[in-house]
């Protein structure tokens, strides 16, 4: 899954890194990624807010409302969110939330039948104060 505007944020706190390979740069990578994913995880946690309707051997569903996080009942979608933080042989470091939900990429973009449903860009969006701020306690980028 693929973040839209991702490549110009990483531009734009690229010119703000102190120096590249700083020591502290996996921890801050390490918890910004985890601060992005309790967003994530918070915002498909959220009871529906659309409509509702049966499912066969299943409770019925409340669905969200297009535009709006998806809403969770048996949980399956934030159990398969996890995180990866890697350290590459360039000394950069990467930090992923992954969503392995089959469906994952239908909520976040939605299908010619569903309006998306986004949690992962919104969650991104919504973390980059913070992110800049765990950047900067951690020495990476200049206050």
């Amino acid at each position: 899954m693929s973040f839209k505007n991702l490549e110009a944020f990483k531009k734009r706190l690229d010119k703000k890194l102190i120096i590249n390979g700083n020591k502290n740069a996996y921890q801050a990578v390490s918890r910004s990624t985890m601060f992005v994913e309790a967003a994530v995880q918070k915002s498909i946690k959220q009871k529906g807010t659309g409509r509702t309707y049966s499912r066969a051997g299943l409770p019925p569903h409340i669905a969200s409302k297009a535009g709006s996080p998806p809403a969770t009942d048996l949980g399956f979608l934030g159990q398969n969110i996890t995180i990866d933080v890697s350290r590459k042989k360039n000394g950069s470091v990467v930090g992923q939330i992954i969503s392995s939900a089959p469906y994952s990429k239908s909520l976040e973009y939605g299908t010619v039948n569903m309006q998306p449903r986004p949690f992962m860009q919104p969650a991104l969006r919504k973390s980059k104060k913070k992110i800049l701020d765990i950047f900067k306690q951690e020495g990476v980028i200049r206050r």
